[in-house]
C-alpha cells in the first residue's frame, strides 16, 4: 500500500457552508456543471436542503440551537443529479480510516464528517460534530492527512490522531461514527429545469411539514421545525426579557452566530438559496424562479437584520433585545412567502419545455 498519496489539482475554494462548498469542489473535480463549474449557491439550492430547526435548552452550550438546512443534503444532492451514495459509519477507527485511504489510493477525494473542536486548524472550543471536510491525501511517515475545509483557503495537514478524534466525536448534534460518503457521480447531469423543480419542491416540503430528518433530535429537546420553528423563535425571544443580563448576552450573541457565522453563508442559508435561484433563473429564463430569488434574498436580509440587532455596538442589552424581538417578528411571514415562492417556481419549471 502507498505510504504517501496526494490528489493533485483539487479545485478548492473558501465557501460559506461546509456541505455545499465541499460538493461544489467535488462537482468541479469531476468536471460536472451546466454552464461551467456550478457556484456554491447553485449546489446548495439543487440539494433541496432548505429547512429550519430551532430549540432552546439549558442542556446545550450555548443554550440554543438554530439551523437553516435539513439533514440529508449530502445524500440528496448526488442522487438528484443521477449519482449514487453510500453512507458508511463505524465505531472502529481502523475500518473508518480504511474507507478514506482506499478512496484516495483510487484517486478519489473522500467526503467525511469531523467535529470542529478536534480540527486543530480551526482553533475553536465549541463542539459541532457534523462538519463536512474532504480528505485529499495522506502521509503515513509524517502521520498526517491532507484536508480541505470550506473555512480555510489552503490545504490543511491534520495529524492522524486529531482526525481520528474528530471522526469519533460523540458531541452535539450526533456522533460522527467515522461517517464517510462514498459517492459515485454521473457522467453527465440532468437538465437544470427538472433538477431545480424537484429541489424547490423538496425545500418547500421541508418547511411545510416536520419530517423528523432534522440535524438535531428535536423531539427529545422539545424543538420545532419548518415554518413552526420561525413562529417558535419569534415568540420565544419575548420571554428572554426575564433573564439576567449575562444570560441574555449569551443568547443574543449565539443567535447572531447561528444566523451569520455558523457556516450558513449568511442569512441562515437563505443567501445561498437566493444566489442559486438567480443562477437557475438565468439558465432557464423562468420568471417564477427569478421571483423566488428575490423572495429568498428578502428572507435572508430579514434573518441578517435579526442577527445584527442583537450585537449593535453601544446599545444596552435590553434595547438590543427589543430590536431583536421586532426583527424576529417579521420572520414567520418572510418564511411563509419564501415557501410559497418555492412552490410556484417548482410548478413553473415542472410544466415548462426544457
Amino acid at each position: 500500500m502507498p505510504r504517501k498519496t496526494f490528489i493533485q489539482g483539487y479545485p478548492h475554494q473558501i465557501g460559506g457552508h461546509c456541505g455545499s462548498g465541499a460538493m461544489r469542489d467535488l462537482l468541479h473535480w469531476h468536471d460536472l456543471g451546466w454552464d461551467g463549474p456550478p457556484s456554491e449557491g447553485l449546489v446548495f439550492t439543487l440539494g433541496g436542503a432548505l429547512g429550519l430547526s430551532y430549540l432552546r435548552s439549558n442542556a446545550l452550550v450555548p443554550p440554543l440551537y438554530l439551523v437553516g438546512r435539513g439533514a440529508d443534503f449530502e445524500v440528496d444532492l448526488p442522487r438528484r443529479l443521477g449519482g449514487q451514495v453510500q453512507v458508511l459509519t463505524t465505531d472502529d477507527p481502523e475500518e473508518g480510516w480504511s474507507w478514506v485511504r482506499d478512496e484516495i489510493d483510487s484517486g478519489r477525494p473522500s467526503l467525511v464528517w469531523g467535529d470542529i473542536a478536534e480540527l486543530p486548524y480551526l482553533r475553536v472550543q465549541m463542539q459541532m460534530s457534523r462538519h463536512d471536510i474532504v480528505v485529499i491525501g495522506y502521509d503515513e511517515d509524517a502521520g498526517v492527512a491532507f484536508v480541505v475545509d470550506n473555512d480555510r483557503a489552503e490545504v490543511q495537514a491534520v495529524p492522524f490522531d486529531s482526525l481520528a478524534r474528530a471522526r469519533s466525536s460523540t458531541s452535539f448534534p450526533q456522533p460522527t461514527r467515522h461517517c464517510t460518503y462514498r459517492i459515485t457521480w454521473p457522467s453527465e447531469l440532468p437538465t437544470i429545469g427538472d433538477t431545480a423543480a424537484a429541489a424547490f419542491r423538496q425545500s418547500a416540503d421541508n418547511m411545510r411539514q416536520a419530517s423528523g430528518a432534522s440535524i438535531a433530535d428535536l423531539t427529545a429537546a422539545s424543538g420545532a421545525e419548518g415554518l413552526a420553528a420561525a413562529a417558535a423563535l419569534a415568540a420565544d425571544v419575548h420571554t428572554w426579557a426575564d433573564l439576567p443580563d449575562d444570560e441574555l448576552e449569551i443568547l443574543l450573541f449565539s443567535l447572531g452566530a447561528f444566523i451569520e457565522k455558523a457556516g450558513t453563508g449568511g442569512g441562515l442559508f437563505r443567501r445561498l438559496l437566493a444566489e442559486g435561484c438567480a443562477e437557475v433563473a438565468r439558465l432557464t429564463g423562468d420568471l417564477a424562479t427569478a421571483d423566488l430569488a428575490q423572495a429568498a434574498d428578502c428572507c435572508a436580509r430579514a434573518w441578517t437584520e435579526t442577527a445584527r440587532a442583537g450585537i449593535q455596538r453601544g446599545a444596552d442589552v435590553r434595547a438590543r433585545l427589543d430590536a431583536v424581538a421586532e426583527a424576529a417578528g417579521r420572520l414567520p411571514k418572510e418564511e411563509t412567502d419564501l415557501v410559497e415562492a418555492l412552490e410556484l417556481a417548482s410548478s413553473s419549471l415542472a410544466t415548462a419545455d426544457h
